[in-house]
């Protein structure tokens, strides 16, 4: 079953420093953390001075990555893996505190887990749904700015949370931010009824009756049997 975690491997490259004659190399060692997305692809991230992955994923062929890459068990075993286990319960705690209304438990959780890894997807997603609730809307603002560059904030593994997220910022009346934010989720899956019914929603509670419509249609072109969208498209057609 795909995505399989792999771990950490190191990857070694020559590096040089200085200019003209004095121009020396020396052999650099980087530590990735590595995934397999499918038969032949590999997801690669860089690891942070905390051990956890950070920044841009590099997909590589499996023969690309087998010749660049040398397995580090006993990194991830010691370094990485103990960390990773303390940045879900954070964000796992976190979550159960939102869901009993708890915010400021929320809150607290949510930002331990980014002094782990300030670009957690999971972490920003929390945070950002309860300073919505909170109605602390500069530091939603920034927290969208942060989502809205990160590819992680909108995999599959952080359905869930988006939607979420997503939902909290319409009820909220912040539907501008919400239409960014379910625009941007379609960029990564345009095949999802579900991101098409939610910004029709939010469009609609926008003012924005065209683009609620079309994007009610899409979601029952997707999945004609949704009932909730056959509803809301029926609700559209008699109060037009």
């Amino acid at each position: 079953m795909y995505p399989q975690t792999l771990g950490v491997y190191s990857k070694k490259g020559d590096k040089e420093v200085g200019s003209g004659g004095t121009t020396s190399s020396y052999q650099q060692e980087t530590f990735w953390f590595a995934r397999r997305i499918s038969d032949e692809k590999y997801e690669v991230r860089p690891l942070s001075s905390n051990h956890v992955p950070t920044g841009m994923k590099t997909l590589l062929g499996k023969g690309e990555f087998i010749a660049q890459f040398t397995p580090e068990a006993r990194y991830y075993e010691t370094r990485t893996l103990p960390v990773l286990k303390s940045l879900q319960k954070k964000i796992e705690l976190g979550e159960q505190f939102f869901k009993k209304g708890l915010l400021s438990k929320a809150e607290k959780e949510f930002l331990k887990a980014t002094m782990i890894d300030e670009e957690s997807a999971p972490a920003n997603l929390g945070l950002g749904s309860v300073y919505a609730e909170q109605g602390e809307f500069k530091k939603v603002k920034k927290v969208i700015g942060i989502l809205l560059n990160s590819d992680m904030a909108f995999q599959e593994e952080q359905r869930q949370e988006f939607n979420v997220f997503g939902i909290t910022l319409r009820k909220q009346g912040l539907h501008e931010d919400a239409i960014r934010f379910y625009s941007k989720a379609l960029e990564y899956n345009d095949s999802d009824e579900h991101l098409n019914f939610n910004l029709a929603r939010a469009y609609y509670e926008h003012g924005d009756h065209l683009e609620c419509l079309q994007n009610i249609e899409t979601a029952l072109k997707i999945n004609p049997n949704f009932v909730e969208a056959k509803k809301f498209l029926d609700f559209l057609r008699k109060t037009s």
